[in-house]
């Protein structure tokens, strides 16, 4: 086992039963991810989905996490209140079998950053019926390399189209500047 040390955990606490499916979470999360900050609003740069069935009244909020290179095996289904979920509905992971959690230009997993630079998150903030709570606490971790931003940029890109036309792309925009 190789070295730990103690890490501030911050995570969103999700309370089904109180959300009303606003989605004011993805409005503002969208915004606070614009570029420039809050110039505009695409709930598809949303870090947080707020998966509904408003006829059964049934909001369940879902923020990224992980990207992954896989698809998972698990298909299972979820019946709440008579409606069929499947799995993929809850997951947090940005995979190759789903749109969501990408970034609608360049196809890039998302991940919530917890709206780094705040407080806190600004979905916690503007959560109106407090569905969402912010919570940090302290857990011993192992100490891994971390990888780069633009190292898991990379990554993607060349799982998503091949190391060969990512060099070619890469060299064209290089060639320029």
């Amino acid at each position: 086992m190789g070295d730990t040390i103690k890490k501030k955990i911050k995570s969103i606490k999700i309370d089904v039963d109180k959300c009303n499916g606003c989605r004011a979470c993805e409005m503002i999360c969208s915004a606070f991810h614009a570029n420039p900050k809050y110039s505009s609003n695409n709930p598809a740069r949303s870090r947080i989905r707020v998966i509904w069935d408003p006829l059964r009244d049934i909001y369940v909020p879902v923020y990224a996490g992980e990207y992954t290179p896989a698809e998972c095996a698990g298909r299972d289904k979820y019946v709440i209140n008579g409606k069929e979920y499947e799995e993929c509905a809850f997951c947090r992971a940005s995979c190759p079998s789903r749109p969501e959690f990408k970034e609608p230009d360049s196809g890039l997993p998302l991940k919530c950053d917890m709206c780094e630079g705040e407080e806190k998150p600004l979905c916690v903030e503007w959560c109106i019926t407090d569905a969402l709570t912010f919570e940090e606490r302290e857990e011993e971790v192992e100490v891994q390399p971390e990888i780069e931003e633009l190292e898991a940029g990379l990554e993607a890109l060349i799982d998503k189209y091949g190391l060969d036309k990512t060099l070619e792309t890469v060299s064209r925009l290089t060639s320029k500047t």
